[in-house]
């Protein structure tokens, strides 16, 4: 239950980090609603970091924190914490891309790593009936 509620504690960190960064990068730039159209422009980027991790994150955590809760197998724990890892990887591969007209390797492999890891989480529970 530990590797759980480490996996969800730094689901949660990820989506208000950004959610914070959202904020100040909105007071920043002094642009109270909507975002820019440039693919380049560092707002753009964080809106989008933080409404993708709102988008999974969230079923992720509910994912982890049951499945945890049934002493899960190896694999499942591991699936836990390579589906955080994704998350993260998402994140900083959108805020490090030079331009969201092209998707950055690690924004990539990190979706490719929510889909597999959700997808497997969503199984472990389905066995755990």
């Amino acid at each position: 239950m530990t590797t759980a509620i480490v996996c969800i504690a730094l689901l949660g960190l990820l989506l208000f980090g950004l959610g914070l960064a959202v904020s100040l990068t909105r007071g920043r730039t002094q642009r109270v609603i909507g975002v820019p159209d440039d693919p380049t422009s560092g707002l753009l980027k964080v809106v989008r970091a933080h409404g993708n991790t709102a988008e999974f994150a969230p079923m992720l955590a509910l994912l982890i924190l049951i499945v945890g809760t049934r002493a899960p197998a190896t694999w499942v724990v591991w699936t836990m914490g390579i589906a955080t890892l994704s998350r993260y990887l998402i994140a900083i591969g959108i805020l490090a891309s030079p331009s969201l007209e092209r998707p950055h390797p690690l924004r990539a492999l990190g979706a490719l790593g929510t889909y597999v890891t959700g997808m497997m989480l969503c199984l472990a529970l389905l066995l755990s009936l």
